[in-house]
């Protein structure tokens, strides 16, 4: 570990990650030097709470205990592999595999009351899921903000890939609250062995931008960054959890902040325990109809790589399925700088820069740039809009679109007004429309658009009308 480096995991306060208004104080900067630091040695860190917020966690964490302690030994519900649910978990399910049972709180779809259609009252919910929900929520974009400062990024770049605080009506949380056991006894004994040490190959990455940890006994590996694996949970206080970044954070980041890969070890203690390892997790994850781009990065003057240059939709990017070849070979590119001050009290970040020589990205043809922009805003506006108002988009024929533009009576009239669809513009998917009507269509759903976009379009042309053999990404 480099001389400078952290000997353990960071602790840093969650008080004083929290920014406040004006000149950023003495103890804001060193709390995040302390953070950056110590998640790109050991890809986590130990946050402290209030006492009363600790209290909270505790309370939380007796409750699930003796939630999953009632449980039957035989699961009645097994989890599903399918990738399209990921924002759709609820309730109890169990991973025999792992010998893992979870209870996922996801405000706006977990009934506040699962029991009240039950004439039983064995299978209450864990007490206090809201407002621990409430708690790990707050703390995880605190979080978030503190790594955009290190970054250089301007204040609460990720709030539109977030859920909206509060919820609107009949929205549906992204976040989850996801309370779990590993290694129950009871559980096990019903399928006649217990769970083990796991493989060198048994590690995760979560696909949140940050992941929050509360557990009631030590077990959790994070690989750090020298591939060794590191109990990061052995010594936590009654007053802390653990923080690691997720995959989601990695993408928007453009790599900069590399995700964590963990496994949890259920053999240790376990069989003479009557409830397994029981934790909380929180994971803070983005909306599914936004999208994760490295436009902060480059706005910050980050250099970017060609697999960050384009933006992904979120749902695709959640369904996907990531090797940890492709993840554990990223690893060797080392994101925080691990560089401070005489004093230790100021780091400042030590990141890799796009060079103006040979390193630099090719900017996209505006083209392909004007395609991406339509889709994007056809599913983060027009979508929206259609799904509010019942609609279903069903778009016409280029061809014959071009006559039904100026025909009140055409068969697209109606859903055009209904949606704000602009004069002169064919309904037809903007992937099809020529590159004039793409430019009518954005204006129309993104106010501003042109300001911001125009120069860069044409700034990207001169530059290709001087490099007739540039490569097309």
């Amino acid at each position: 570990m480099a001389a400078n480096g952290l000997l353990t995991l960071g602790r840093v306060k969650l008080s004083d990650l929290i920014a406040t208004d004006g000149v950023p104080s003495d103890s804001y900067k060193l709390s995040v030097s302390t953070l950056s630091q110590s998640l790109a040695q050991y890809s986590a860190a130990i946050i402290q709470f209030s006492s009363s917020d600790g209290a909270l966690l505790r309370s939380g964490l007796d409750s699930a205990r003796l939630y999953f302690h009632q449980r039957p030994s035989f699961p009645d519900a097994i989890q599903s592999d399918d990738s399209r649910e990921w924002c759709r978990t609820s309730g109890y399910y169990a991973d025999p595999q792992l010998w893992q049972e979870t209870y996922d709180y996801r405000p706006g779809l977990t009934p506040p009351d699962e029991h009240s259609s039950s004439n039983s009252v064995e299978f209450l919910p864990p007490g206090a899921l809201p407002d621990i929900f409430a708690l790990l929520g707050r703390a995880a974009r605190g979080i978030l903000d503190a790594i955009s400062f290190y970054l250089n990024l301007r204040s609460s770049p990720f709030a539109e890939i977030l859920d909206n605080v509060p919820l609107r009506d009949r929205e549906i949380s992204s976040s989850v609250l996801s309370v779990c056991c590993h290694a129950r006894p009871s559980f096990q004994g019903a399928h006649g062995q217990m769970g083990g040490l796991y493989e060198d190959d048994d590690h995760h990455v979560d696909k949140s931008l940050i992941s929050l940890v509360k557990s009631d006994k030590a077990g959790l590996h994070i690989r750090d960054f020298n591939g060794r694996w590191v109990v990061v949970d052995g010594d936590l206080g009654p007053q802390e959890a653990i923080v690691f970044p997720g995959l989601a954070l990695y993408q928007a980041t453009a790599g900069y902040v590399n995700p964590a890969l963990h496994r949890t070890d259920t053999s240790s203690g376990m069989q003479s325990n009557m409830c397994g390892r029981c934790s909380l997790t929180f994971k803070l994850m983005p909306k599914s109809m936004t999208n994760l781009s490295s436009t902060e990065m480059r706005a910050a003057g980050h250099g970017v790589e060609s697999q960050f240059q384009l933006p992904v939709l979120v749902d695709d990017f959640m369904q996907r399925s990531y090797t940890t070849d492709y993840i554990l070979n990223k690893h060797g590119y080392q994101g925080f700088g691990l560089s401070s001050s005489q004093d230790g009290s100021v780091m400042k970040p030590t990141m890799k820069r796009k060079k103006s020589n040979n390193s630099r990205c090719k900017p996209l043809p505006p083209s392909k740039r004007l395609r991406l922009e339509a889709q994007r805003v056809l599913k983060e506006r027009v979508q929206d809009i259609a799904d509010k108002k019942g609609i279903k988009l069903k778009f016409c024929n280029l061809k014959e679109c071009e006559s039904h533009v100026h025909d009140v009576d055409s068969p697209c009239a109606n859903i055009r007004m209904e949606i704000g669809w602009p004069p002169g513009v064919p309904f037809v998917h903007p992937h099809d429309l020529p590159n004039k009507a793409k430019m009518g269509f954005l204006e129309a759903y993104e106010p501003g658009w042109t300001a911001t976009q125009d120069l860069d379009m044409a700034l990207a042309e001169s530059g290709r009308g001087g490099s007739q053999h540039s490569d097309i990404m």
